[in-house]
């Protein structure tokens, strides 16, 4: 049921951290030729490793258009705990498309339907046709029998919000505030929506992402809550790296800052790749770009971080990419995440997408 009539905060209900407790997690099966180039084929083989990961220890909802419902099927025909749902959508980016959940004191979950304008809309968004992205939200609250908010006045991703369930939630001035999202509301009224939303009482503002980030950056891509009043954040320590200048000034927001709750952020310093990933021109030979898609250039830098994983009931899904710096994000996660399980995921054709594991996921709490 679509609710116009209350907001979340006035029925108590907040967005929960992402290590609680999941009944499951939304992907969508990728076939979008402008975002996995060669027919999807390697983006389609990165998926179903995510989702048999995630799979371990939670229910995961795999998104499929008619077109495309019985290759999915046929694919985790042979996996209990995955199941596909009948879900046309635009592009496979779970985690912005899909809703973002809150909970209340009696665990009832409930969704959050935002707008969705393709990460810009006329502005500067990525693609010229987003209105089944925009309905996906909806259609997965229907299918999982779950209420949800009516957020359409609003446009938010769930890539560009992180919270720690306890009142604090992390976000970065470049998305919010960027032109392309909700241009007629100050500062501080975006901050309105999201306590009215997210259940939130503080809104910590970095001020960049990671460089490169089309989607204006987000902050999953640089910043993730990983316990109370503790986070990772994408770092370099080489300071000719354009990254070093956007990492720095939001470390010295942490450090400045207290959460909700008054307590001081515990910052882990979780490395970017060492060498910068870059789309080769045999990877750009395979798109198909539709009119008004943002096109792509060979060489150009993608937006890699590690920050970009997912935490599953039982694991840490973390993007690898080849680099040596691989070890050094598995080895400071398992620490962080000693009960759960590590799994390196090759994600080489998930960034070449445009995003990586945190974005193609979307948890519903349990």
């Amino acid at each position: 049921m679509r609710i116009k009539d209350t907001k979340p905060v006035d029925e108590g209900y907040y967005m929960p951290a992402e290590y609680a407790h999941h009944k499951g997690c939304c992907m969508v099966w990728p076939i979008r030729p402008g975002s996995w180039p060669h027919d999807a084929k390697e983006a389609k083989e990165t998926f179903v490793l995510v989702a048999r990961a995630i799979a371990e220890s939670e229910k995961v909802w795999m998104l499929a258009g008619k077109e495309h419902f019985d290759e999915a099927e046929t694919v985790f025909a042979v996996d209990d705990n995955i199941e596909v749902l009948c879900i046309e959508t635009d592009d496979a980016w779970a985690r912005d498309i899909g809703p973002t959940c809150v909970i209340n004191s009696e665990n009832d979950v409930r969704g959050i339907d935002w707008r969705f304008n393709a990460w810009g809309g006329d502005f500067d968004g990525l693609y010229a046709s987003w209105d089944k992205d925009d309905a996906a939200a909806g259609c997965i609250c229907d299918k999982l029998s779950m209420d949800f908010y009516d957020a359409k006045h609003f446009v938010l991703e769930g890539g560009s919000i992180h919270s720690d369930g306890e009142g604090t939630v992390i976000v970065t001035e470049a998305c919010l505030l960027s032109k392309g999202r909700n241009p007629e509301l100050s500062k501080e009224e975006i901050e309105e929506q999201l306590k009215l939303y997210l259940g939130a009482e503080k809104i910590i503002w970095l001020p960049r992402g990671i460089y490169n980030d089309e989607t204006n950056e987000h902050v999953d891509n640089v910043c993730a809550f990983v316990g109370a009043a503790e986070v990772v954040l994408a770092w370099t320590d080489d300071e000719k790296d354009p990254q070093w200048e956007l990492s720095n000034a939001s470390l010295k927001v942490l450090e400045s800052e207290c959460d909700a709750k008054g307590r001081k952020f515990k910052v882990h310093k979780l490395p970017i790749p060492e060498k910068p990933v870059c789309i080769t021109e045999e990877e750009l030979s395979g798109f198909v770009f539709e009119d008004g898609e943002d096109m792509r250039e060979a060489g150009e830098r993608l937006a890699a971080s590690y920050v970009n994983f997912y935490i599953s009931n039982g694991g840490i899904i973390l993007p690898q990419f080849g680099d040596k710096n691989d070890s050094v994000a598995v080895s400071i996660l398992q620490k962080i995440f000693p009960d759960r399980k590590v799994y390196k995921i090759p994600a080489r054709p998930i960034i070449v997408g445009g995003g990586n594991i945190h974005c193609i996921t979307q948890q519903i709490p349990d």
